[in-house]
């Protein structure tokens, strides 16, 4: 395993050298001070793990990152944030190229938990069979255009409500579901929103973002029989949560991966993993699976695609602190009426906190039956 760190080394544990020796011989990590030494080291030879720090003296991180995407896609890429007590969330940039945020400060644990969680997405990811299986579906659908628009004008950090609604309203039918769901109960206050402007202003641009993914992928036509509209208004409300569960750093984040975390169940050949297993040796893969690998097949953020595959059974993750995955879990069974895996959420030092989770879905409930 080789691990190249770009920046300062202060933004490091001091033991984290000694730490991951202990991991075995084949284990070394390694560091460059500036973003070209980074690209010079990677382009000699193959790296397994990036690590870059949150300023450095010649190239945006988010530059790096998406250098490195292009020129050896398997490597694990990691950044590291500071200042995330402000309650910022990770510049959007940022999203698009790293699979994993980890906070300032840091400890030498958390860097190889956030190492092992994302080799193992990786192996489930690159399983022969659910490519198979996914291989076999004729029409297999098409990324959220619009979304991806929406995504690029707002990394361009020039886009303002003038021109979201204008991308938007380059696609007539998903400007109206998406103008129907910003009145919804799920996101209206009482005061109709008439026009996509409106919509910006009223709920920002990250909530627009999402109501036009919700708008696109819920309208996917597939061979799948599943119950679009319970699906969509299910994936609403536990998007509504899990941005409330979570902090405001990891929000945005955790919001999309909610409201497409049953987005297998569109999908035709897959195992609906809400009932229980039918026969032995049903070889379908699960839909949490087989919507995980459709949204990495679209290039959606690898945070989100991880909580996706694991939020079902996310004890399955070797992540062992309470991020994206977690407050996805509990958003989805909360808005599904499931249980709640109690043991995983004990194990993370956080179950204390789940009967306030309760009540924020009990509230979401009795607003939305209140506007019915």
């Amino acid at each position: 395993m080789r691990i190249l760190y770009v920046g300062d080394t202060a933004c490091l544990p001091d033991d984290l050298t000694d730490y991951i020796g202990d991991m075995g011989d084949e284990w070394k990590v390694e560091f460059v001070a500036d973003g070209n030494a980074a690209m010079f080291a990677v382009a000699n030879s193959p790296i397994d793990v990036l690590i870059v720090g949150p300023g450095l003296p010649d190239l945006p991180p988010a530059t790096l990152l998406g250098q490195i995407r292009t020129l050896r896609p398997e490597t694990i890429r990691i950044a590291l944030l500071e200042n995330t007590e402000a309650g910022v969330s990770p510049p959007i940039k940022l999203i698009g190229v790293a699979h994993r945020f980890l906070p300032l400060p840091l400890s030498s644990e958390t860097v190889l938990e956030a190492i092992h969680s994302l080799e193992e997405l990786r192996d489930l990811l690159d399983s022969p069979r659910l490519r198979r299986v996914i291989g076999r579906v004729e029409h297999l659908p098409s990324p959220p255009h619009l979304y991806f628009a929406l995504t690029r004008a707002l990394e361009e950090d020039d886009g303002d409500s003038n021109d979201i609604a204008r991308i938007v309203s380059g696609d007539p039918a998903i400007a109206a579901k998406v103008l129907q769901l910003c009145n919804s109960a799920y996101f209206s206050n009482g005061r109709a929103i008439t026009d996509l402007r409106a919509a910006v202003t009223r709920l920002g641009l990250a909530t627009l973002r999402d109501l036009v993914l919700a708008s696109e992928v819920f309208s996917i036509k597939t061979g799948s029989n599943v119950d679009r509209l319970a699906l969509q208004q299910r994936a609403l409300i536990a998007s509504r949560l899990a941005a409330r569960i979570l902090p405001k750093t990891s929000a945005e984040l955790g919001a999309t991966a909610a409201l497409l975390a049953d987005v297998g169940l569109l999908l035709p050949g897959v195992r609906d993993e809400r009932e229980p297993v039918a026969a032995e040796g049903d070889e379908r893969p699960g839909h949490t699976e087989a919507g995980a690998y459709l949204l990495g097949l679209w290039g959606l953020p690898m945070p989100i695609v991880e909580a996706v595959a694991f939020h079902r059974q996310p004890q399955r993750s070797s992540l062992r602190s309470f991020w994206v995955p977690g407050a996805v879990h509990v958003a989805g069974a909360l808005a599904s009426n499931e249980q709640v895996d109690e043991d995983y959420l004990k194990s993370l030092g956080v179950l204390h906190q789940l009967a306030g989770w309760r009540e924020m879905a009990d509230s979401l409930f009795d607003r939305v039956a209140s506007a019915a």
